[in-house]
């Protein structure tokens, strides 16, 4: 199937966003970055197609469209830290329920047709069993999650009412930056844990927190899938063929390796990377905290012929490693 020519990306400049961006460009796609530049990195947009903008503002979601009419919208923009969703859901029903809806309203008023969405794996809350899969209940346990599941639903809706065709992409723990280190991982505040652990690598904290370690695990500690972003960029783009096949269609994917790690194998990684000996403490769970969150990625496989090339936590640490040096040097 021939690839679409122009795809505009919301949240551009955040973590997932830019590496799709080099992805699809290294692929020869014409991209427009659209951000707010709320929590993105205006240095990570590789594209020379940048519009600076809220995905609220409808009036510039249309002149956008107008300009440079693309084919497919990828969207990435949306608040993502559960601990503050719990704290300000007001913030986060309005950005990824009532702002998305804006965008897609001025995707379908505008044409566009080809919708990909950036979920998450917070939409299943305490799993019944692991690995999950696409079928599982669905009890988001916190705004963040809600928002997503929402905004799932909206679109399958539209799916079935407009002349549009859309993916939703259930990321598990995201992980790592381009191996090439031309972009990287960067949060403010930082939550995600091989970051945290390598920033404790690097000397920039004192020491990592495991929050609870009387899990019914092997080692007593949380097990997450963690994924490298590569490997999630390269999903959104072979979904692309998925929401081409015609209108009407919704599909939903998880993206994982099918592989959990618990939190102290992670840091013994980080060890064996960095050949640092990183201080820990042991502290309380954290509330909500399921024990363990593993993907069943064999739906994205089959249908979206993808892999992850990334899976080893090895690879994925070195990547996020490469990055904190490079970054850090660079301060």
């Amino acid at each position: 199937m021939e690839k679409q020519d122009t795809i505009l990306v919301t949240g551009g400049a955040g973590y997932i966003g830019s590496h799709t961006i080099k992805q699809l460009l290294g692929e020869g796609y014409n991209v427009i970055a659209y951000d707010n530049l709320d929590s993105g990195n205006r240095e990570f947009v590789l594209t020379d197609n940048f519009v600076e903008g809220d995905i609220g503002d409808k009036e510039q979601l249309l002149e956008t469209l107008d300009k440079y009419k693309p084919d497919a919208i990828m969207h990435f923009a949306a608040h993502c830290q559960v601990e503050e969703s719990v704290n300000h859901p007001k913030k986060y029903y309005q950005n990824n329920v009532t702002k998305g809806l804006t965008l897609l309203d001025s995707a379908v008023e505008f044409g566009i047709t080809q919708f990909i969405f950036s979920s998450s794996a917070a939409i299943y809350g305490d799993p019944a069993k692991v690995p999950i899969t696409e079928n599982d209940p669905k009890h988001p346990k916190n705004p963040y999650g809600q928002t997503k599941w929402i905004f799932e639903k909206i679109l399958q809706d539209y799916t079935q009412a407009y002349p549009l065709s859309a993916c939703s992409l259930r990321y598990f723990n995201a992980a790592g930056s381009d191996p090439e280190g031309t972009i990287g991982e960067v949060h403010d505040p930082e939550t995600h844990l091989i970051p945290l652990v390598l920033q404790a690598a690097k000397g920039e904290r004192d020491h990592i927190e495991i929050f609870g370690t009387d899990y019914h695990t092997p080692d007593g500690t949380a097990i997450r899938d963690f994924i490298h972003v590569n490997d999630l960029a390269s999903a959104h783009i072979a979904a692309l063929d998925i929401v081409t096949e015609g209108q009407g269609i919704y599909q939903a994917f998880n993206l994982g390796t099918g592989h959990g790690h618990s939190v102290r194998e992670v840091i013994e990684v980080c060890k064996e990377v960095t050949e640092v000996d990183i201080p820990v403490k042991e502290g309380k769970r954290r509330a909500g905290d399921p024990p363990e969150l593993t993907a069943d990625p064999s739906k994205a496989m089959e249908k979206l012929n993808w892999e992850p090339q990334l899976a080893d936590l090895e690879d994925i640490v070195r990547t996020g490693w490469n990055w904190v040096q490079k970054s850090s040097n660079r301060c």
